[in-house]
């Protein structure tokens, strides 16, 4: 279990669900790995508290399939799965095709201009080679264009799916092969935002999605 997991505060949460959201994080993150167990006692005398509300905090883990309890086991890491994985990026491509067609209409030269700057500091992020500086870049470029849409019934779907995401997305990161793909479909997905084109967007968004899922399902396939 990692050494480094430490309770993020907040005084207006329920001490269950500052736990909660720690260990999500730290599943999400991929420093909790799938299949790495739960143990109560150690994750309360690593957070500081006591084991109420560890335990409570991995039944909503449970709830949001982050977490499963295995017979005489106890809980543990829930393992990536490829029909979990398919599940969510199929939606994500449906909801990133809308958005990239939406913004294509409403985007304004001001937020295209913001797309480029954040297109060009993805880009300086996969020199740090740090997988969660690299994934707060791709959201960053990803978010521009979902506040373009000018939805935020919309924005709000995307940003629930975004944690269910990140997991495959970090995934997808860890491997430098995939840099020099990522640094062509973004440039691809601009370029047709910036013709307005919502052709070009919805093919150059599908294939986004489709390659991260290419590749995360060889990732989930070796893990199992």
């Amino acid at each position: 279990m990692t050494e480094d997991l430490k309770l993020n505060m907040n005084a207006y949460l329920p001490l269950r669900d500052v736990v909660f959201n720690t260990l999500r994080e730290a599943i999400l993150r991929g420093d909790l790995k799938p299949g790495e167990r739960l143990m109560e006692i150690q994750l309360a005398s690593q957070l500081g508290v006591s084991r109420t509300p560890i335990r409570e905090a991995i039944r909503m883990l449970e709830q949001e399939g982050l977490a499963v309890t295995m017979p005489r086991k106890g809980a543990e890491v829930a393992k990536m799965t490829l029909k979990g994985m398919e599940d969510v990026l199929e939606i994500r491509a449906a909801l990133d095709e809308l958005a990239c067609q939406l913004a294509c209409e409403r985007m304004t030269e001001e937020q295209l201009s913001r797309l480029e700057d954040k297109k060009v500091i993805f880009e300086k992020s996969l020199q740090t080679g740090n997988v969660k500086v690299i994934a707060e870049a791709d959201v960053n470029f990803h978010d521009v264009i979902y506040d373009a849409t000018g939805n935020p019934k919309l924005v709000n779907m995307l940003n629930n799916l975004r944690e269910q995401i990140y997991r495959y997305r970090i995934e997808y990161l860890k491997n430098a092969d995939n840099y020099p793909i990522l640094i062509k479909e973004h440039e691809a997905i601009y370029q047709s935002l910036y013709n307005r084109n919502k052709d070009d967007a919805k093919e150059a968004i599908a294939i986004h999605v489709e390659n991260q899922a290419i590749a995360v399902k060889e990732v989930i396939v070796m893990q199992g």
